[in-house]
C-alpha cells in the first residue's frame, strides 16, 4: 500500500542540509510505501503514481512528535497539591508516595483502561513515540504490573522502581536499593528497555544511583537519569560515567555539567511543564545549545508535577520561556527524543524512516509556539496507517 501526501505548504524533515538543520522542503511532498518512508521532496519530483493521493491543502507536515520521558501508568489524582502550589506551596519529591498507594490499589483493568486513555490522548496531538515509565509502585508486584503494562503501548519501556524510598522503607533506604536492584529488577527486566533513577535530595543518593543503574546495566536495561531538579547535585556527572542515554530535568546545572554534557553523546531532556506546574526557574536552553548540549523536549506526563501530554504545548513553553527557537524546539521535541530514545527511524521524514507524520490545520510549523493552546494537530500518520 503507497500514500502520496502532496501540496504540503512546508514540510519539516528533519534530513538537515548545509544551511537548515530542519530540512525545509516548501510546497513539497511525501510517499509512504509499506509503513516506511519511501521519497520526500518537492511535489515537482514527485512519484507520478500511488494507490492513495491526500493533498494536504497547503499545510504543513512535521515528523511525529517522540515523547522521550513519561510516567502514564498511575492511579489517583493530585489536583489539591497543585492547586496548593498554585498557592504558594513548594514543591517536592514527597507527594509521588501519595500516587504510589493509589495505584497499589487500582486494578490491572483500570490502570489498562487509563494508559489506553492518554495513548489516545497524546496520538491526538501528534505523538507517535512515548517512552514510558514504571515508578509508582515501589513495590516488586506492581512495579512488574506498571512495565507490564506499559509494554502493551509501546516498545521504549522504562524501570523505575528507583524514583523515591516508599513509606515502608522510610527507616532503611539502603534495604529499598536492596530490592530495586534484587526481586524487583528481577520481575521487571523482561518487560523493560530502559532503567532510570531519582538522583536528587529527597531521593537518591549518588552511590545508590549509581547502584541501582548498573545493576541495570548487568541486566542488559540502558541507564536515564533524572537529575538536578531541585538543585545542583553530581547526578549528570554520574550519569555521564555510566553513559546514560538522556539526563531529565537539568533544571540547576553547573558550568561543569553543561560543559560535560556537551563533550558527550547523552542528550539533556527539557520538560517545560514541569516549571510550569511547580514554578521552578525555566532552565537556560539558549545556554546550552550554545554550548553544544543535544537537547530534546518531552512532556513528563505525570499527575504531580507536569499533568500535560501536549508537545505543542511544551514547544510554545520552550519557546516564550526557554529561549528557544521554533525551529530548536521543534527538532527537540522530535529528532531530539528520537536521539534520546537513542532511535534512528523515526523523528525525522526521510527514506527509510518510518512513516511517523503530522499535518498541522496551519501554514507552518511556527504556529505551534505562535498559537499556544490551539488543537492544530489535523491528521497524524503512525507506521504509514491514519491515525486520526
Amino acid at each position: 500500500m503507497s500514500t502520496l501526501i502532496t501540496n504540503i505548504g512546508e514540510l519539516t524533515t528533519n534530513a538537515p542540509d548545509d544551511d537548515d538543520r530542519l530540512g525545509t522542503v516548501q510546497d513539497a511532498a511525501v510517499l509512504i510505501e509499506d509503513g516506511r518512508i519511501a521519497w520526500a521532496g518537492a511535489s515537482g519530483d514527485a512519484p507520478a503514481h500511488a494507490d492513495q493521493v491526500v493533498d494536504a491543502g497547503g499545510r504543513a507536515v512535521i515528523p511525529g512528535f517522540v515523547d522521550s520521558h513519561s510516567h502514564l501508568v498511575f492511579g489517583g489524582d493530585r489536583a489539591a497539591e497543585f492547586e496548593a502550589r498554585m498557592a504558594g506551596q513548594k514543591y517536592a519529591a514527597g507527594g509521588i508516595r501519595s500516587t504510589v498507594a493509589a495505584t497499589r490499589a487500582a486494578s490491572d483493568d483500570e490502570l489498562r483502561a487509563r494508559l489506553r486513555g492518554f495513548a489516545r490522548e497524546l496520538l491526538a496531538q501528534g505523538t507517535t513515540t512515548v517512552e514510558i515509565k514504571s515508578g509508582y509502585g515501589l513495590d516488586v508486584a506492581t512495579e512488574e504490573r506498571l512495565v507490564r503494562l506499559a509494554s502493551e503501548v509501546t516498545d521504549e519501556v522504562t524501570y523505575l522502581g528507583a524514583h523515591v524510598v516508599p513509606a515502608e522503607f522510610a527507616d532503611d533506604h539502603d534495604a529499598y536499593v536492596d530490592l530495586v536492584v534484587g526481586d524487583m529488577l528481577d520481575a521487571c527486566a523482561p518487560h523493560a528497555r530502559w532503567i532510570d533513577v531519582f538522583c536528587e535530595t529527597g531521593a537518591f543518593t549518588v552511590a545508590q544511583s549509581r547502584r541501582v543503574l548498573e545493576a541495570g546495566v548487568a541486566r542488559g536495561l540502558k541507564p536515564r537519569v533524572h537529575a538536578s531538579q531541585l538543585g545542583p547535585g553530581e547526578g549528570v556527572q554520574m550519569a555521564l560515567e555510566l553513559g546514560a542515554a538522556s539526563v531529565d530535568h537539568g533544571t540547576y546545572l553547573t558550568d561543569d555539567d553543561v560543559a560535560a554534557l556537551a563533550a558527550s553523546d547523552t542528550v539533556l531532556t527539557l520538560l517545560p511543564g514541569v516549571e510550569f506546574s511547580t514554578r521552578q526557574p525555566y532552565p537556560d536552553a539558549r545556554r546550552l545549545i550554545d554550548a553544544g548540549v543535544t537537547v530534546a523536549i518531552a512532556c513528563d506526563t505525570n499527575p504531580g508535577s507536569s499533568f500535560t501530554s501536549s508537545m505543542p504545548f511544551c514547544i510554545a513553553v520552550a519557546v516564550r520561556d526557554m529561549r528557544m527557537t521554533v525551529a530548536e524546539a521543534v527538532w527537540a521535541a522530535t529528532a531530539g527524543g528520537a536521539a534520546a530514545l537513542q532511535r534512528d527511524d523515526i523523528g525525522a521524514i526521510a527514506p527509510g524512516k518510518r512513516a511517523d507524520l503530522v499535518l498541522l490545520d496551519a501554514p507552518t510549523r511556527v504556529h505551534l509556539a505562535y498559537r499556544p493552546g490551539v488543537p492544530l494537530v489535523r491528521q497524524v500518520w503512525k507506521d504509514g496507517d491514519a491515525a486520526l
